[in-house]
């Protein structure tokens, strides 16, 4: 359920897509089961094309296998949709819960805003 600008990404893929990344990255944790999950795609979507210069945008299903879920557990992840903002590697930020478009471009915008010195200077803790 990724499209151009949201790439899925999988517990094996996981360190080099969102760990390793040196731009912020939106995780959505999210399943097909989840109606709220669905009801974002269109949002996420919307969102991530206006941000894609500042921020890349990812999906992990938590059900698609024992590994997804672990990750997810691993993060803290209580419910779908949640959004996970990660700065080299770091969570800095979450978004629980579906928003409408504009309101989740105020919050992607006040995180990344917030987190402005961790984007540019960040180091591994």
């Amino acid at each position: 359920m990724a499209s151009p600008n949201v790439m899925n990404v999988t517990a094996e893929t996981w360190e080099k897509e969102v760990l390793e990344c040196e731009i912020p990255v939106i995780v959505d944790f999210w399943h097909e089961r989840c109606s709220w999950c669905l009801e974002l795609n269109p949002v996420l979507e919307a969102v991530s094309t206006e941000y894609a210069e500042r921020a890349k945008f990812v999906k992990l299903n938590v059900l698609e296998n024992r590994e997804n879920r672990q990750v997810a557990i691993q993060y803290g992840v209580m419910s779908t949709p949640t959004m996970k903002f990660f700065c080299k590697g770091r969570t800095v930020g979450e978004i629980v819960g579906y928003r409408p478009k504009n309101q989740l471009r105020e919050e992607v915008e006040k995180i990344l805003h917030q987190h402005k010195e961790c984007l540019e200077k960040s180091t591994v803790l």
